[in-house]
């Protein structure tokens, strides 16, 4: 009978509380403290962390389940800033946007989305698409598919023949006069009206093509294409909907004009000037270096036909400069926050760029904190991911080596777990 009363109750804590996870951590990286720890236990309960504990603790149930990662390395869920999760590069990809329909962008989207959670990255800001990447957002959110917690910009905003135009490069009868609902802005007007728009789609974030870029169908990666007064109307109407702007830039003149204009990051920034370090530091913007798009894209144009020829000059000169002034913009105390590109090169190899990070001089544990604790800050989410800290949510990686002392064992992400349910073990 006692046992019976014993087996009934313990039926009941069950009920109760669920089945936790005991995670039994040879190495545990404390991000906000920037050190290794050694032998803890975090133990998760539903899709959060409950306890991180010293030593290998011991279940408290027998429907509790250990897994043993006393060999590895455990760090929370990594964070990308840029990403574009509908896509990925092929040298049929400028064809592809006039023969793929809406349901195949969004079956290609789903299963770029769970390569990237399966490498690692647990949540991705995506900062431009075709709307899909809205769908795809709340059908993780909602449990139907697999995929990391996506912020994302819906479709980016441009200039008439800037960098993201969407009719860059077609025909005349097919190119129209796209306007802000197509994401396009040639006034302060209609930089409202576009932001508006974006807000009406579903994005959490504004992103702005404040210079010309590498892969648009357009001659020059690098011209300022938007005026200071259009910037700042757009981050003005962003802040009364809540939201806040990226600004992909390669030039100076851009840069600093989406400095002043009110941006929160400046993605690749590759002509940065050290004038324009100083502006960033002191506005408080941060860079999203995106070097391994960098590379990628070099190295794709010596590949005959990959990419049309108005593009091959434009990687070749731009690609190659990323990295070198990443390595200034840090040593020059620019803030760093982790992003790729990630669909100019492959998904799932996101984690190269740690590797290009700490080449150029960024410590491995500073290089793994900018895709933790300072991208979880930007997207306002510092209090729920980005450390292994009870109350927070359940975002836990692994890899068989110590990334602080071997950066590339970051390429090989052994376990995953999202929001408390394992995806790689």
């Amino acid at each position: 009978m006692k046992k019976l009363t014993l087996l009934s109750c313990l039926l009941m804590t069950v009920l109760v509380f669920g089945q936790n996870t005991y995670l039994h951590c040879g190495k545990l990286i404390d991000t906000k403290g920037g050190k290794v720890l050694t032998n803890k236990t975090i133990v998760v309960s539903g899709n959060k962390i409950m306890s991180v504990d010293d030593g290998f603790s011991t279940p408290s149930s027998p429907e509790d389940v250990v897994v043993d990662l006393k060999s590895k390395t455990v760090m929370p869920g990594l964070i990308d800033l840029h990403v574009h999760i509908e896509g990925e590069t092929n040298p049929r990809a400028y064809l592809e946007k006039y023969t793929l329909n809406d349901a195949d962008i969004a079956f290609n989207a789903q299963h770029f989305a769970q390569v990237t959670l399966r490498s690692g990255f647990t949540t991705v800001r995506d900062l431009g698409g075709s709307g899909v990447n809205v769908a795809l957002r709340n059908a993780i959110n909602a449990g139907k598919v697999d995929g990391p917690r996506i912020f994302t910009a819906e479709k980016s905003l441009a200039t008439t023949g800037g960098h993201a135009d969407p009719s860059n490069g077609a025909k005349k009868e097919l190119m129209g006069d796209p306007g802000p609902k197509e994401g396009v802005v040639n006034s302060m007007e209609d930089a409202r009206k576009a932001v508006r728009q974006r807000y009406k789609n579903g994005a959490d974030w504004i992103k702005i093509t404040a210079t010309g870029g590498v892969l648009s169908v357009a001659k020059s990666g690098q011209n300022p294409q938007f005026t200071v007064e259009e910037i700042k109307a757009i981050c003005e109407t962003a802040k009364d909907y809540g939201l806040e702007v990226a600004a992909h830039a390669h030039g100076d003149e851009g840069m600093q004009r989406a400095i002043i204009g009110g941006v929160r990051t400046i993605e690749h920034g590759t002509m940065m000037s050290a004038e324009t370090m100083e502006l960033m530091k002191k506005h408080g913007v941060y860079l999203v270096p995106t070097i391994t798009a960098g590379k990628s894209v070099s190295e794709k144009a010596k590949i005959p036909n990959y990419y049309p020829e108005v593009i091959v000059g434009k990687a070749l000169d731009i690609g190659p400069k990323i990295q070198e002034m990443f390595g200034r913009a840090y040593k020059k105390g620019v803030g760093i926050a982790f992003g790729t590109d990630a669909a100019v090169f492959a998904h799932g190899e996101n984690a190269k760029e740690f590797g290009y990070m700490v080449e150029a001089g960024m410590p491995a544990i500073e290089a793994i904190q900018s895709a933790t604790i300072t991208n979880a800050m930007l997207l306002k989410m510092q209090d729920q991911i980005g450390q292994l800290k009870a109350g927070f949510l359940a975002d836990i990686v692994a890899t068989n080596d110590d990334p602080t002392a071997n950066i590339n064992t970051m390429n090989a992400v052994v376990f995953v777990m999202k929001d408390g349910h394992i995806y790689k073990n």
